[in-house]
């Protein structure tokens, strides 16, 4: 009897019946699983966006010897290499007069900047006031109160710190800044505003300016004036009045000079006192320098209280004593009496000498002249550049007019000041052509000024330009185009999943390798029998 062994051809239909549908579904799903692999961390990669990691603020108050003004600035936060950007968006004028005058009453400066400080809080976003970082510097008016009563000065501070701690900014503090930085930070204002540290290039990217030389700063305020401008390589080094600044990355070498007392109105009350020094009576005096026609009169008190005055303090000297004073309008006599404000004669006709017997390189390139030098020119219907011809003619007609005649042609009157015009022209006249020596040459390269676009020239946006130096950058924000946890997610899903079908495909695989190592074995035998 025979046994016959056959072979199945169904089993081996079968199991390729049995694996392969499972083998399809893993390798598919394998591919996309690298698809979707690959294809968010490609998008991920290339698709992120760089956003800037947005603004800040800043917050200052110029406290002047006549007002406050206040100052709100902002810069993107990453800055350019360590100085930020900033630009004003906001200003508000404190009313009353500067901080110096509250001396006798401190308590009562507080008061004074609230109504600017609530304007300022709806300027600057509320989840940042905490961040936004407040500084009041005092100029000319409070280094004056300091030497006079230094413990009225540090009254008024106090009472000023006392009031911001109870803001809701980052009060840095009040402090009294020297006329050496006042000088410096009002050049690092006009430069920036005009341009000369920073450009856009067609890459809307910031660069530094190539071939722009700086420009040199006239301040003139209530109770100091300032020159500052680059100094050419022929420099007295050994002076204090040259200092170096450093700016996006550039070093500038700097002279800049504070003269104590030669504000406009400080320099009007030394004049005051010389005309009263000179008058036959103590109790009445003209004035070539007040308008025909102009009567009017003030306390001694008003004259020789400050202490730039006072060794010109007559010795029976009361300050409640009224003196009368009338004008003359008298043009040439006003500007021959005006020129002996200054001590020219202390720098013996050196050419590196502006008066007082006080240092100055010989000046070089451009100037801004701002501040009291803009608005006195701008009494005197000039602006921008001109030359000295048309200065020195647009003062003689403005001092030879009527009282009566003011009104008409100035577009903004107010009495203390209308009065004051003609001898404020004559002091920049002398103060400029005498001291500073500028020429008819070199006049017209004078630029009169009161701000560039929307912002004011002033010292205060150069302060906060540096004091951003020692604010840090903040790394600009990237944002993703699949939010981390959920790119995580799908990453480790599609790559458990893939790696999932691999060690299936590895197992069907390996199954189907043993039996055919088993088929071979049965066919092998049979053939054998």
């Amino acid at each position: 009897m025979f046994t016959v062994l056959t072979r199945q051809p169904c089993e081996p239909a079968g199991l390729k019946a049995l694996y392969r549908t499972p083998t399809i579904i893993a390798v598919v799903v394998l591919l996309v699983s690298i698809v979707v692999l690959v294809s968010i961390t490609v998008i991920q990669i290339h698709r992120q966006e760089v956003l800037p990691p947005g603004l800040k603020y800043g917050i200052v108050l110029d406290a002047g010897s006549s007002r406050t003004t206040v100052y709100v600035y902002q810069w993107p936060a990453e800055k350019e290499n360590n100085t930020g950007v900033v630009s004003q968006t906001f200003k508000c004028s404190v009313k009353g007069s500067g901080i110096s005058s509250y001396g006798n009453n401190p308590q009562d400066v507080p008061k004074a900047f609230e109504d600017c400080m609530q304007k300022v809080k709806g300027q600057v976003p509320s989840r940042l006031h905490g961040s936004t970082p407040i500084h009041l510097g005092a100029t000319a008016g409070m280094r004056l109160l300091r030497l006079q009563n230094e413990t009225a000065a540090n009254e008024v501070l106090e009472s000023i710190q006392s009031y911001f701690k109870s803001q809701p900014f980052d009060f840095r503090g009040a402090q009294i800044i020297s006329g050496q930085e006042e000088g410096v930070y009002g050049w690092i204002t006009a430069n920036y505003l005009m341009g000369n540290f920073l450009e856009k290039n067609l890459w809307h990217m910031w660069v530094h300016p190539h071939g722009v030389e700086t420009i040199g700063a006239l301040d003139l305020g209530g109770a100091s004036t300032q020159i500052s401008f680059v100094a050419g390589e022929k420099v007295d080094l050994n002076t204090s009045d040259i200092m170096q600044v450093s700016l996006y990355g550039y070093v500038y070498t700097l002279y800049t000079h504070s003269f104590q007392c030669y504000g406009r109105n400080e320099a009007e009350k030394k004049f005051l006192a010389m005309l009263l020094q000179n008058s036959p009576t103590k109790t009445h005096l003209t004035n070539p320098c007040y308008p025909r026609d102009y009567s009017t009169s003030f306390t001694m008190g008003h004259v020789f209280d400050s202490l730039c005055t006072a060794d010109q303090r007559p010795e029976s000297y009361n300050p409640d004593d009224l003196i009368a004073v009338d004008g003359t309008g008298d043009a040439s006599l006003c500007n021959a009496k005006v020129a002996s404000v200054f001590d020219f004669k202390a720098c013996r006709d050196q050419e590196t000498c502006s008066f007082d017997g006080v240092y100055q390189p010989k000046i070089k390139g451009p100037f801004v002249a701002f501040a009291g030098f803009y608005y006195t020119a701008s009494a005197l219907n000039l602006s921008g550049s001109f030359s000295l011809d048309t200065f020195n003619s647009s003062t003689w007609n403005f001092c030879s007019q009527n009282w009566s005649e003011l009104p008409l042609l100035l577009p903004k009157f107010d009495e203390v000041y209308a009065r004051s015009y003609c001898f404020s022209a004559n002091y920049i006249y002398h103060l400029l052509v005498n001291g500073y020596k500028f020429t008819e040459e070199t006049w017209p390269q004078i630029q009169f000024k009161k701000e560039v676009g929307n912002s004011s020239i002033a010292w205060s946006l150069g302060y906060m330009l540096s004091l951003t130096n020692q604010i840090p950058a903040e790394s600009p924000l990237i944002r993703l185009p699949i939010e981390p946890p959920i790119f995580v997610g799908i990453l480790a899903f599609f790559t458990a999943a893939a790696l999932l079908c691999l060690a299936f495909l590895a197992y069907l695989c390996s199954a189907s390798r043993k039996k055919r190592r088993s088929q071979h074995a049965f066919d092998h035998a049979v053939d054998s029998e």
